[in-house]
Formats: C-alpha cells, structure tokens, sequence
C-alpha cells in the first residue's frame, strides 16, 4: 500500500490546529486569567464553569502522582501514540473522515504531553453541569479533541473492501 499525501498534510493540519487552541485555551487560563487550582470561573450559569484543576495522573486523575517517572512515561507514550497513529493515517488510503479523526488524537496526545513536559502535569479547567447534575471533574481542550477523534474513528463508515 502507498503512502497517502493528502492524509499526511490534513493530520499534520488538524492536529496543529488541536495542538494550537488546546495551547491557547491553557494560556488564557493560567496567564490571562492567571486561575490557580480551585478557582472557578461561571462561564454560562448552570452549564460552563472554568475551574482550574492540575492533572497528576491520566483520565480522572487515575494513577495520580507527582512522580517525575509517571509524567515521562505518560509523555513518551503521546509521542509513540501519535507516530504510530501518524503512519496508520499515511499508509491508509486517501480518507479525509479518517484523517481528520487520527490529526485531532494527535494533537489532543501532544498537547497533553507538552502540559506534562512543560508543567509536570495536565491543565484541566473545562467543567460542564446540566440538568441539576453536579459534574466535579474537569477537562481540556486537548481531552475533547481525543474523544471527538476517536469517536469519529468508530462511527465512521467501515473502510472494509478498500484496496
């Protein structure tokens, strides 16, 4: 199978872009709005709060742990993660859909990654309530373009057949 150019420049555009407003939104955050853990923000009353939380561990919080060896693994691991997703992407066939999901992964993986590498851990600080529902945790830009992403993914149409 060859190697697709056009899923090449659409992963590499859409995961700088995911890249890009995941970095802008932690800035705004942590410079413009200068949050620090705890503070909260009402964004929209009832539904969109920003609250700043630090990340220690992977979704959640689960493996939470201010380990220098947990972070690097974390971050190693977004970077085989997004070559491995990378060459999937460019050795499937011209696929703008599929594409477009492994570029969102990416840069949502790398954004987190660079959170790790840069601040020891993940900036999270999206918090949506509804419907007397009260949510406690809080996410990032980079975790909703990995969920969008892979979503994406598995509701797709199936490729099965494609030579």
């Amino acid at each position: 199978m060859g190697i697709s150019a056009f899923n090449i420049v659409t992963v590499l555009i859409v995961s700088a872009v995911s890249w890009g407003l995941d970095r802008f939104s932690k800035l705004h955050i942590l410079e413009t709005l200068a949050l620090r853990p705890g503070d909260a923000v009402e964004m929209i009353p009832g539904i969109l709060t920003f609250v700043m939380t630090w990340n220690y561990g992977i979704n959640f919080g689960i493996l939470a742990s201010d380990g220098g060896l947990l972070r690097m693994a974390l971050s190693i691991l977004a970077v085989i993660v997004s070559i491995v997703l990378f060459v999937w992407a460019a050795r499937h066939p011209r696929d703008g859909i599929f594409a477009f999901a492994i570029g969102l992964i990416i840069g949502g993986a790398l954004g987190n990654g660079y959170d790790r590498q840069l601040y020891g851990a993940v900036a999270d600080f999206l918090n949506v309530t509804c419907c007397g529902i009260n949510n406690p945790f809080a996410f990032n830009i980079a975790d909703v373009t990995i969920f969008l992403g892979v979503a994406i993914l598995l509701l797709r149409p199936s490729d099965e057949g494609t030579p």
